[in-house]
Order: structure tokens, then C-alpha cells, then sequence
């Protein structure tokens, strides 16, 4: 059996196929297109679709269904899936029930509590469910304009940030501020078990941009009406806005011993952090795709278990579900663009001739395998720095990455090996929550720390991505510490790099040192 999934067609389009209880192929348009907005709204994403089918071996005619996330489903849209896939069945699903799936059933819970939250999707933004055996039942909803998603994306805009694509600035803005604001947001959210009930009276209607505040609002921060919150102010109106999210978040999931999360706030690594560490569940899952491109695989479980009854739960063994390149097609790219390299014939010459360069405090681009699926960078599309480098906090942020200093990158260590140096949790898996470096190591962290002892943890499974898992322990027998800094190998405010030629572009375009792509290594 065949199912192929759509999900994010209003916004973060992507596919993913389940052949056979298996999850063989999940794929964003935007990283195919190179272009932050991936499809046309609306549209199918006809280049992540292609992908999956390539990545299954699979033709469009052997389709048992297509699930497709769709607010409304229109006629037309209907007539478009049909000529493209003429033997499946069509399958319709809400936005919100696919968030709830996605999270729910690769989960490793029999039973659980599920909340989805998101700033809109199907007029909702919000829903909670019991979840049990194969079966997900809602126990409520939330509806536009009261919405988490939405008041975080206002403060993005407000802080000078775009929303809908910045947010994740204003998470990490947040640990470098204090408190003072976390009152004033929790008026704003009326927080309850029932979510919020945004208090309309801090808002303009006649006001369209800065996030649409009023004037109550802005004397509440201190500021005449409309005026700008300086540098000095931001990282507290951040640290005001998560705060007060993380507390109402925490109330409305009210508690149980299993808990599962996805929607756009799903992540936030902090609220994940948050929920892991002060809530009342046990035990905690977030969906690490659990953005709207995530939907894509609570489309095609929900359709599994649901539409055709099926029993066997899919495990979300791996996120590097996108395309590899073999070693002729990387050849030819560089090839083609008059490169020198090396080609390495062994894996050992792989991994020996990398930890010699991070033991000279070069930064390393590293591609090999299968893309990763979602925002992250899980060692496949990687920028790796050795934590011994006393400038590679300046050179991954300032020089290659561009970016802000308090957007830190991550640690990652092997799994077995985390608790020795971090306090972290399951879901550092896929770099979807945050740790705690021990004292005894802060030092030699001290770059990739957010804030006291907060610290991004990426914990390799050797099963998960054996390569990584080998060149980390390589580097510990080199240095006496298998931890690697960690940061998404993309520029220039584009998705994580797909193809050799994207990976050659912005290598030459950037900063770095030297580059792995595949068994192909290239330096400055």
C-alpha cells in the first residue's frame, strides 16, 4: 500500500509517502525551489512531490490514496489531484487533525494527551485530543483570533522582525532578557485549561503594522503610543512574551502522564523545555517537523490508521527522509563548475581527514546522505566547528552565518555519551528542545550557551546516523571531547542546502573552510 501525503499548501508546502507501514520519503518544497515560500499558495507542490515518488520508486498511477491538508477543498483542486494520480483514492483532511496525527502517532505512547497549536489553520488555532491505541479523539478547539501563534508573531513584527519567518529570533532573543513583561502578556493571553481569550482592549484596530498594538499596550511598556522598543527593551519584551506563553501553554495542557505536541509552536524549543521540565506529564513528545510541512506526515498516518484501519504504528526512525546524490552526480557538479577536490575512497579517509581539520580549527561544511525534513540540521546538512576553537563562535555567526549572537548554534555529542557532559531529555534527538551543560563543562561550552546554563543539545543515535555518530567519537579520540558544534548548512536566509550544486554556492559564497560532500572534499 501506497499513500502519498500534501500538507502546507497555504504555506510551508511539502509531501511525504508511507509505502508499506513505512515512512519512505517526506520532502519541503521550499528546500527544491530554493525560495523561502516554496509553491505558489495554493498550489500543488509539484517539485516535493516528484521527489518522494523518485525517492520511493514509485509512478504516480500506483498511488492507493492521496491525502491532501486543505482548509477548503475546492472542485478544481479536486479535478487537479484526480488527472495527476487517476487510480487513488482522494483524501480530504483537516489542518489541525493532521497536526494532532503527525505527533500523536509516531510517538512512542499508547496513550496520550495531544495539543496542536499554531496561529491558524482551518479558522482554528489551537485543539486538544485523547489519544489511545490507533484512535484520536478532540476534546476542544480554539479559534482565530485567540492564538498563541498569532500574538507571538504581533511581538515578532513589533521587535522589528518579520513574523510568520522570524519567531525563532525572538525565542532566542528571549533568555537574554528578564521577566518584567510577563505579567502584562498573561493579561493580554487570559490564559485558561480552555486556551487563550486574547484581550482585545491592548490592540488597534486602525493600527496595520508593529504587530497592531494600541495604546494600552504601549503604556504598559513604558513608551508613548507607536514608538519603536528600543535595543535595550527587546530582549524583555521577548523574554515577556515566552514566559507568559510557556505558563498558559503549560495550564491549558492541564496534565496526564503522556503528552504529545506539534503546530508551529511545537518549535519553540524553549516551550518544549518548558512542558518537558514544569509540567505534570511524564513524558513529553513533540513532532520535529511540527511546522505546517509536518502535516504532510500526519496526512498519511491518519489516512493509515483511519481510512484503511490499519493497527502497526510507523516509527519515526530517522527525519532524513529527502534525496541523496551519488557519488557521478556529485562528480559532475563540481566538475562542471571547474573545481579542484579529492576523493576520498574509504569512509575511515572520510572521517580521519575531517577530524584533521577540525583539529586545526577549520569550519567544515558537511553533506552526505539523505536531506533532513523540517528546519534543522541533524548532521547530513551540517556547518561543524570543534568547541576548542576559541573563535568559532565569532566565525559561525558573525563571518559565515551572518546572524545574530545570541542565535547559538548546537552541541552535538553522541547519545550515549550526552548525559556525561548535558541534562537532556528524548526530544534532543532532533534538536527540538534544550539542555543543561553540567558545571563542570561550562567552560568548555561557554560559546554555544543562550543563557546561565541553556545550551541547544543534538543527542546522535548511532542507529539513526552512523556516519555522524563515527565522526563525533572520531573527534573525541582526537580531543578528548566527541562534541561538535552544530549549525544548519544554509545562506543567505535560504532553506537547508538539497543538491551538491546548492552545497558548492554557498560554500564559495560564505566563510567556510572546507566542505564533505559525500566522498568529495574540497578546501580554500
Amino acid at each position: 500500500m501506497i499513500i502519498l501525503g500534501i500538507g502546507g499548501i497555504l504555506g510551508g508546502a511539502a509531501s511525504a509517502l508511507l509505502r508499506d507501514g513505512k515512512l519512505a520519503a517526506a520532502v519541503e518544497e521550499s528546500k527544491l525551489t530554493r525560495s523561502s515560500h516554496g509553491a505558489n499558495q495554493g498550489d500543488l507542490p509539484e517539485r516535493a512531490i516528484s521527489a518522494c515518488l523518485d525517492l520511493a520508486g514509485a509512478r504516480p498511477e500506483d498511488m492507493d490514496a492521496v491525502a491532501v491538508v486543505r482548509p477548503v477543498p475546492e472542485s478544481g483542486f479536486h479535478l487537479k489531484l484526480r488527472a495527476r494520480f487517476p487510480n487513488s483514492r482522494i483524501v480530504a483532511l483537516e489542518h489541525h487533525l493532521a497536526h494532532a496525527a503527525s505527533a500523536y502517532y509516531p510517538s512512542p505512547f499508547d496513550d496520550a494527551t495531544v495539543l496542536t497549536l499554531d496561529r491558524a489553520g482551518d479558522f482554528r488555532c489551537g485543539s486538544r485530543w485523547q489519544a489511545r491505541g490507533t484512535q484520536m479523539t478532540v476534546e476542544s478547539e480554539q479559534y482565530y483570533p485567540d492564538s498563541f501563534g498569532d500574538l507571538y508573531g504581533r511581538v515578532t513584527e513589533l521587535l522589528g522582525f518579520k513574523a510568520n519567518l522570524d519567531e525563532h529570533k525572538v525565542q532566542w532573543l528571549s533568555v537574554t532578557g528578564d521577566d518584567r513583561f510577563k505579567g502584562l502578556f498573561l493579561e493580554v493571553l487570559c490564559p485558561s485549561e480552555a486556551g487563550p481569550r486574547l484581550n482585545r482592549s491592548f490592540f488597534s484596530t486602525e493600527r496595520l503594522k508593529h504587530g497592531g498594538f494600541g495604546s494600552r499596550f504601549y503604556e504598559r511598556l513604558g513608551l508613548k503610543d507607536g514608538e519603536p522598543v528600543s535595543e535595550s527593551l527587546r530582549p524583555h519584551v521577548a523574554a515577556g512574551i515566552q514566559a507568559a506563553v510557556e505558563e498558559a501553554v503549560i495550564r491549558m495542557a492541564d496534565g496526564g502522564r503522556n503528552l504529545c505536541l506539534a503546530g508551529g509552536l511545537g518549535l519553540n524549543a524553549l516551550l518544549v523545555s518548558a512542558l518537558e521540565n514544569r509540567s505534570p506529564y511524564e513524558n513529553v513528545f513533540v513532532q520535529p517537523a511540527a511546522g505546517n510541512a509536518g502535516t504532510a506526515i500526519g496526512a498519511v498516518l491518519e489516512t493509515w490508521h483511519s481510512v484503511y484501519r490499519q493497527s502497526q504504528r510507523v516509527a519515526l526512525d530517522t527525519l532524513c527522509l529527502g534525496p541523496s546524490f551519488s557519488a557521478a552526480e556529485i562528480k559532475q557538479v563540481v566538475e562542471n563548475c571547474k573545481l579542484r577536490f579529492r576523493y576520498l575512497l574509504t569512509t575511515d579517509e572520510v572521517i580521519d581527514t575531517a577530524v584533521a581539520q577540525l583539529r586545526e580549527n577549520r569550519i567544515l561544511a558537511w553533506m552526505h546522505g539523505r536531506m533532513e525534513f523540517g528546519g534543522r540540521a541533524l548532521g547530513n546538512r551540517s556547518i561543524l566547528a570543534s568547541p576548542l576553537d576559541p573563535y568559532s563562535a565569532e566565525n559561525l555567526n558573525a563571518y559565515i552565518k551572518h546572524r545574530e549572537p545570541f542565535r547559538k548554534f548546537a552541541a552535538s555529542v553522541p547519545a550515549e555519551l550526552a548525559s556525561a557532559f548535558f541534562e537532556v531529555g528524548p526530544n534532543a534527538r532532533f534538536l527540538s528542545t534544550v539542555g543543561r551543560v553540567r558545571p563542570e563543562h561550562r567552560d568548555k561550552f561557554a560559546a554555544a550557551i543562550l543563557s546561565g546554563d541553556l545550551v541547544r543539545v543534538h543527542a546522535v543515535d548511532r542507529n539513526e546516523n552512523p556516519l555522524y555518530w563515527r565522526l563525533l567519537h572520531a573527534a573525541g579520540e582526537a580531543s578528548g571531547l566527541p562534541v561538535l558544534y552544530n549549525t544548519s548548512f544554509n545562506l543567505f536566509g535560504e532553506p537547508l542546502v538539497c543538491t551538491p550544486r546548492d552545497a558548492v554556492r554557498s560554500f564559495y559564497s560564505s566563510g567556510i573552510d572546507a566542505m564533505f560532500v559525500g566522498n568529495f572534499f574540497l578546501h580554500k
